[in-house]
């Protein structure tokens, strides 16, 4: 049976893991009426988390997805990038604490403005996105520019975490 009311699904810090993930990604599959979905803080993989951003970019009915610290990279960043510059109803996403630009907090990694300028050239022509969290994300000042820019072309943000 598909549930046909449940609109609001916060899962955060539960430990749901990839096998989670997947499961509610099946889910949304069959599932028309769920906006908001947090998964955030579960220790999901990058592709655990896209699989979750793959059935939504079809699926095209939430309204706020939460994704923090679900190890998503500057090639995640540029798919998640994707399915915001698409979405005519995202309305807040949640990236906080993630690796978006190949850095982890602690400045571990590689750094890559690729997913945060993916992200910012995405801003320019989403037109529903009211609230953006990137906080927690080493994004540097390559990346601060880029979403610096991205802030000119865009009248509907009115909340930025970064």
């Amino acid at each position: 049976a598909v549930n046909g009311v449940l609109t609001n699904l916060v899962l955060m810090s539960n430990n749901i893991g990839d096998e989670g993930a997947a499961a509610l990604a099946s889910a949304l599959r069959v599932n028309g009426v769920l906006t908001s979905l947090d998964v955030g803080f579960n220790d999901l993989t990058e592709e655990a988390a896209l699989g979750i951003v793959r059935v939504e970019r079809q699926r095209n009915k939430l309204t706020s997805l939460g994704l923090g610290d679900c190890g998503i990279g500057p090639t995640g960043a540029a798919e998640i990038a994707e399915y915001v510059s698409g979405s005519g109803v995202l309305k807040t996403l949640n990236l906080s604490q993630n690796q978006l630009c190949g850095v982890d907090f602690m400045g571990r990694g590689t750094y890559s403005v690729v997913g945060i300028t993916a992200l910012a050239e995405a801003l320019k022509v989403n037109g529903v996105m009211t609230e953006l969290d990137v906080s927690w994300n080493s994004i540097g000042p390559a990346g601060a520019t880029a979403i610096a820019a991205a802030l000119r072309g865009n009248a509907v943000l009115t909340k930025l975490d970064l």
